[in-house]
């Protein structure tokens, strides 16, 4: 197990320094110049000169990527600045260390992932990302667990009323859902419930998590801005919830134990309960977790309609701006958590399936 553990550990650090060599060469050979976009166009070629120098994007391409290397590792070095007795460790760029120690003419320290910092804020990436990552979080898991409660209670429904009108009907929505784009998907909710019937559900087109007090009074809580976006995002895993559901379900009810249960006499709602679901339910559970994972980096277009101020919104104003390392932040972060998830996954299998394990 500790072998099949260190093997998924040891695919996805390869994929992850594919993505971070994909995403630095990708967006290093883009047009446009970093110091120019902080700047403005106007800006003197001393100034550019030294903005450059300071981002270090006058150095060959190579020292650059070693640059960045150094930045996102938790594991950096920093050469002895000669004749000052000190290092080149940037703490208003890098924060503390948590641990650092000399080695011959190094600066060895243990540190948070640098991002690097936004050209049109000046703010740490890092820090956009956690705040926005909050608000992306929550969406998620609420319009995940929308998805399940509804998706399994429809799921039971069809199976037990299997080739009925709301059978029927129900594939029909499930292959719609599965289909309509999710930025259309996000249009017609906003106009249909805030717009048509807004006198009638109160929601709002546009807000996210807070919301400002019109007397002053600082920001609140608006729990009615997430359910409209959350209930977008939630409609293509509960399409996809409601066809696992009912053909997982119908198949375990047609296994030898269910017919067992019914010759004892035990009520239908005691055998869906209590025998069927418990079993139906594994494939639903393994497509949840990979569906938790796509709503987190799939939020963008929802967020961007809505207005939620999640990191699909920080991306979606990033690429306006041009703004390079909040992009490659967040690219990396998304890639980083669907990575760590489906190692995660992975191991479960593992330890649920020794199939999987000896398949290795």
């Amino acid at each position: 197990m500790t072998r099949f553990i260190l093997q998924r550990l040891g695919y996805g650090f390869l994929v992850l320094f594919g993505v971070v060599v994909v995403i630095f060469f990708l967006f290093n050979i883009l047009p446009g110049d970093p110091a120019r976009m902080m700047l403005g166009q106007r800006a003197d070629s001393a100034s550019v000169a030294a903005v450059k120098k300071e981002l270090g994007t006058d150095k060959p391409l190579p020292v650059q990527f070693a640059a960045y290397l150094n930045d996102i590792s938790p594991l950096s070095f920093h050469t002895v600045i000669k004749n000052q007795g000190s290092f080149s460790y940037d703490s208003a760029k890098y924060g503390a260390p948590l641990i650092s120690f000399i080695f011959k003419n190094y600066m060895v320290a243990v540190k948070y992932p640098c991002l690097r910092q936004s050209y049109q804020t000046r703010r740490n990436v890092s820090e956009l990302l956690y705040d926005s990552f909050i608000n992306t979080f929550i969406l998620a898991v609420v319009a995940m667990i929308m998805a399940l409660i509804a998706g399994i209670a429809l799921g039971i429904v069809c199976a037990l009323y299997k080739n009925s009108f709301i059978d029927r009907i129900s594939l029909v929505f499930s292959v719609l859902g599965m289909s309509l784009p999710s930025f259309f998907a996000a249009i017609l909710n906003a106009w249909i419930f805030a717009f048509v019937l807004g006198g009638i559900t109160h929601l709002n087109m546009a807000g996210s998590l807070y919301s400002v007090d019109d007397l002053g009074r600082g920001e609140y809580l608006d729990l009615k801005n997430l359910i409209l976006p959350a209930f977008t995002l939630g409609i293509r895993p509960l399409a996809i919830i409601v066809e696992l559901t009912r053909n997982s379900l119908l198949e375990v009810l047609s296994q030898d134990y269910i017919r067992t249960a019914k010759a004892k006499g035990l009520s239908p709602r005691r055998i869906i309960i209590k025998h069927a679901l418990r079993n139906a339910l594994n494939p639903v559970v393994t497509a949840a977790t990979g569906w938790l994972a796509s709503l987190l980096a799939g939020a963008v277009f929802v967020e961007y309609i809505f207005d939620w101020k999640g990191i699909g919104l920080v991306i979606v104003n990033a690429l306006d701006k041009y703004d390079f390392p909040v992009i490659m932040g967040a690219v990396l972060f998304i890639s980083v958590i669907l990575i760590l998830i489906n190692i995660l996954a992975d191991i479960l299998y593992g330890i649920l399936d020794p199939r999987v394990r000896l398949s290795d």
